[in-house]
């Protein structure tokens, strides 16, 4: 009795998590950092799931490792509530109402054959002040002083430079050691150690999965011809290498699906202006590129499989560094080489501004007025992002119809 009456709380548990976290994918507008403060206003202050300190350390493993910091740290609290089956629903439930708004507007797109459409067009002015805006926030973050902005500059004219993949990756490694050699960081205050959920094997098994894929897919591509290998190889690898935060997969995933013609430069444009508008995590754009890319997979299946691909080194990554983080937080060099990452991030996101996001978008005087009132309303006056994306594609039909 004893042993189904705990199955049935751990089920219960579960549940809950599934509920909350879709209540929060449906509902959490604002990128990133206003889903932290969601998830800490639903999870701390009023559920008690975890205590301050404990939610500080999660958000701060979050940030350190690669990947989507906000479906991260929901993954994190739904394993310190529910165990490992706590962590993939809270994943479920935030992220699958924007991937599922995302796919029905890639059918939209396929269905209505609206790719000219004016307030298409105004979708991709907005990605504009969306980026800009986000190249600003995370400069003054991540490039305050004149060392790591001078990285972060160099790194956007390397990947302008060489705007492939390995390129992105390269430079991502130079910086780290850049880092690792000039911007030295005090390791993290000692802190009472935590128990949690996963035991150091199971996180140890998860790490090596983890690179074992990062160095096998890539290998397996090039000897078993399979499209579904690609695709999965390229979004997971975008997934594994993304630091800083979701805007900057944009020039990660350019890279793997525009060059190849998976997609083209208007439908990853327009895409990305849309993924502004819906709640939830920015990764969900993968689901939108699976459903729109060709040769197949597309459609649903495709934006499953790059949905899964995506964010399974989240995943793994979680579950592997959770056991370990104590202990990984105190060393100095990695906070050193994080330092010279997310300068290096800084830089990456710049060069997407210009290619594809301003390339795609700009075409003339009144593109960039509209960009820069959405701006505006972005940076000066606090607008919702979902609000000021409408406001965009109404201001591109607009412009449509005056041209004609």
């Amino acid at each position: 009795m004893t042993r189904d009456f705990a199955l049935g709380s751990s089920s219960a548990r579960v549940l809950e998590v599934l509920r909350v976290a879709t209540r929060l994918g449906l509902t959490s507008f604002g990128g990133p950092v206003a889903h932290l403060g969601y998830f800490r206003e639903e999870y701390v202050v009023r559920r008690k799931w975890l205590d301050e300190a404990t939610y500080a350390d999660l958000v701060a493993l979050c940030q350190f490792l690669p990947g989507p910091a906000s479906s991260q740290l929901g993954i994190a609290i739904g394993i310190t509530r529910a165990g490992l089956l706590g962590g993939v629903t809270a994943w479920l439930g935030f992220t699958l109402p924007s991937a599922i708004a995302l796919v029905a507007f890639a059918y939209g797109l396929r269905v209505l054959e609206v790719t000219d459409a004016g307030w298409l067009h105004g979708l991709k002015v907005a990605a504009v002040a969306v980026v800009a805006l986000a190249v600003w926030g995370m400069a003054r973050a991540l490039a305050p002083d004149r060392e790591r902005a001078t990285l972060a500059v160099l790194s956007a004219i390397c990947v302008l430079l060489w705007p492939t993949g390995l390129g992105q990756i390269t430079v991502i490694a130079a910086a780290a050691l850049v880092g690792l050699r000039l911007l030295p960081g005090a390791s993290a205050p000692a802190t009472t150690p935590r128990q949690m959920p996963v035991a150091r094997r199971l996180g140890a098994t998860m790490l090596v999965v983890f690179f074992g894929l990062l160095v096998a897919l890539p290998i397996a591509r090039q000897l078993v011809p399979s499209h579904a290998l690609e695709v999965f190889d390229s979004f997971f690898r975008a997934g594994s290498l993304v630091f800083g935060g979701g805007h900057v997969v944009l020039p990660l995933l350019q890279a793997e699906v525009v060059p190849p013609g998976w997609v083209t430069g208007e439908q990853f444009v327009a895409g990305y202006g849309a993924a502004q508008a819906v709640p939830g995590p920015l990764f969900t754009f993968a689901a939108y590129l699976g459903a729109v890319m060709g040769p197949r997979p597309n459609g649903v299946a495709g934006a499953a499989l790059a949905l899964v691909a995506i964010f399974l080194p989240s995943f793994l990554l979680i579950v592997g560094a959770l056991p370990f983080w104590d202990a990984l937080r105190g060393i100095s060099g990695f906070q050193a080489a994080l330092r010279g990452i997310n300068a290096a991030v800084v830089g990456l996101l710049l060069a997407a501004l210009y290619q594809p996001v301003w390339t795609s978008a700009i075409r003339g005087p009144a593109d960039v007025g509209l960009a820069l009132a959405a701006f505006g309303f972005l940076a000066l006056w606090k607008a919702p992002a979902w609000l000021v994306v409408a406001f965009a594609a109404c201001g591109g039909a607009l412009m449509a119809l005056v041209v004609r």
